[in-house]
C-alpha cells in the first residue's frame, strides 16, 4: 500500500512539473492569453482583435511584452502607443500605471490624442508653426493655437508604424517600429527615416531608442507621451496625481508666454515653485501665485537637466506612497517636459470606465527644448544628411 501511494504521489509530481513546463513554453511567443501574463490574475491584456484595423492602407495591430517578472505592456503600431503597463506595487499586486483605452476605435475617436503616442518631427511647440532653416522658411501645421504641437494633426501619433516583434541578445522582449516621414509632411523638409525600438527590461524598464536619419536638413525632437498615474487605473477610478512626490534633477527651466512657447530666458528655479531639487509633493505648490504656473494652469514646462557632463542622467523620481511603486525617468537628452494633467476635463473615459480628470495623470517628456529651430541660444535640433538623430528614454519602475 505505502509503494502504492509512492508510486501515484511520484506521477502526480511529475504530472504538475510538466503542466507548469507546458505552460512556460506555451507563452513563448503568445500575444493574448491572460495565463502568460505572469503570475498575478489583475493583469488584463486586451484582445487583439479590438486593434485589429486597416488605416491608411496599412494594418492595425496590438503586441504584447512581457518579463520574466510579470511586468506587461502592450503597444500598437498605430501611433506606437503604450496601451497599458502593468506593474508590482507594495502589495505584490499589479496596476496598470498608463492612461488608454481598450480599442482602436475608442483611440480614433478620443478627445485626447497624444495618449501613450510617439510624438515627431518634434515635440512640442513651435511658435507659429514656423522656422528657417539654411534661409528658406518652413510653414508648419498650426494645431495648438497659433502655434505648431507635437508633429502636427498628422504627426506620429496618427499614423500606422511597421512592426517587427523580437527577443534581443538579453532575451527580453522587444518591439521595433519604423516610419518614413515624407518630404513636406506637415511642413517638414526631408525625407526623415524613423526607427523607434521598445524594449521591456528584465531590471522592469521600459526602454525607448529612437534614431532618425534625413536625406535634406531638417529638424527633429521626438519624443514619448504615456501619461501615468502611479495609483494605476485598473481599479476603474482615476486618482490626482498631486499626492505624488517627485524629485527632478535640475536647476533651471524654460519660462514661457501664454502660449507656452518660451520667453529664451533660462531662469532659475532656486525660490519658486519650479524647484524640484529635492522631493515635493506635486500639489503642494501648483496653485501658487506665479505667472509660469498661471500660463500652463499649473504645471507644463521644460526642465533644462543638470548633467555635469554626463551623456546619461537620472532626469526625475516620481513616487506614490500610497501605492508604494516608485518611477525613475533616465535620458541621453538635455531637457524633460513635465506636465501635470492641466488641461483633462473629464471628456474621456478610460479602458477600466476610469474618467480622465483635472490632473489624473503626468507625462515626463525627455527632449530637447521647445522652439529651438526659431530660438538660436538653444542647442540645435537640425538635423543634416550624413547624421543620425538618436535618443534614449528609460522608464525604470521600483517598489518602495
Amino acid at each position: 500500500m505505502k509503494r502504492t501511494f509512492l508510486i501515484v504521489a511520484a506521477i502526480i509530481l511529475v504530472a504538475v512539473l510538466l503542466f507548469f513546463a507546458f505552460n512556460k513554453f506555451a507563452c513563448k511567443g503568445s500575444e493574448s492569453s491572460d495565463k502568460c501574463a505572469g503570475n498575478n490574475s489583475q493583469v488584463q491584456l486586451f484582445d487583439v482583435a479590438a486593434f485589429e484595423k486597416t488605416i491608411d492602407g496599412k494594418q492595425v495591430s496590438l503586441y504584447t511584452l512581457k518579463n520574466e517578472n510579470g511586468m506587461t505592456t502592450q503597444i500598437t503600431n498605430f501611433g506606437g502607443r503604450v496601451v497599458n503597463l502593468w506593474v508590482k506595487d507594495k502589495n505584490n499586486e499589479f496596476r496598470d500605471v498608463v492612461t488608454g483605452f481598450k480599442s482602436i476605435d475608442e483611440y480614433l475617436s478620443g478627445n485626447e490624442v497624444f495618449f501613450g503616442a510617439l510624438i515627431g518631427r518634434y515635440g512640442n511647440r513651435i511658435a507659429k508653426g514656423k522656422f528657417t532653416l539654411d534661409g528658406k522658411e518652413y510653414q508648419l501645421a498650426v494645431n495648438n493655437g497659433e502655434n505648431h504641437l507635437h508633429g502636427g494633426p498628422k504627426g506620429f501619433h496618427n499614423v500606422v508604424w511597421d512592426a517587427r516583434q523580437f527577443k534581443n541578445e538579453a532575451e527580453e522582449d522587444a518591439l521595433e517600429l519604423s516610419y518614413l516621414s515624407v518630404d513636406g509632411e506637415e511642413g517638414y523638409p526631408g525625407n526623415l527615416n524613423v526607427k523607434v525600438v521598445y524594449t521591456l527590461t528584465k531590471e522592469n524598464e521600459l526602454k525607448i531608442e529612437y534614431t532618425a536619419t534625413t536625406d535634406k536638413p531638417t529638424v527633429a525632437n521626438i519624443t514619448h507621451h504615456s501619461f501615468f498615474n502611479l495609483h494605476g487605473f485598473s481599479g476603474g477610478t482615476a486618482e490626482t496625481v498631486n499626492t505624488h512626490v517627485m524629485q527632478i534633477n535640475a536647476s533651471k527651466y524654460n519660462p514661457t508666454d501664454g502660449g507656452l512657447i518660451p520667453t529664451g530666458v533660462l531662469a532659475n528655479v532656486e525660490g519658486t515653485p519650479m524647484d524640484f531639487r529635492k522631493f515635493t509633493a506635486i500639489g503642494e505648490r501648483v496653485e501658487a501665485d506665479f505667472t509660469d504656473l498661471k500660463n500652463g494652469k499649473g504645471y507644463d514646462h521644460n526642465w533644462i537637466l543638470d548633467k555635469n557632463g554626463e551623456k546619461v542622467t537620472e532626469a526625475a523620481v516620481i513616487y506614490e506612497p500610497a501605492s508604494g511603486i516608485q518611477l525613475r525617468v533616465i535620458t541621453d537628452q538635455p531637457a524633460m517636459q513635465f506636465y501635470g494633467g492641466n488641461f483633462f476635463e473629464g471628456k474621456d473615459t478610460g479602458k477600466y470606465g476610469e474618467v480622465y480628470n483635472f490632473r489624473t495623470s503626468f507625462a515626463m517628456e525627455t527632449q530637447h527644448f521647445p522652439d529651438s529651430p526659431n530660438q538660436k541660444s538653444f542647442p540645435t535640433t537640425t538635423l543634416n544628411p550624413g547624421e543620425t538623430y538618436s535618443h534614449l528614454c528609460i522608464y525604470k519602475f521600483e517598489i518602495k
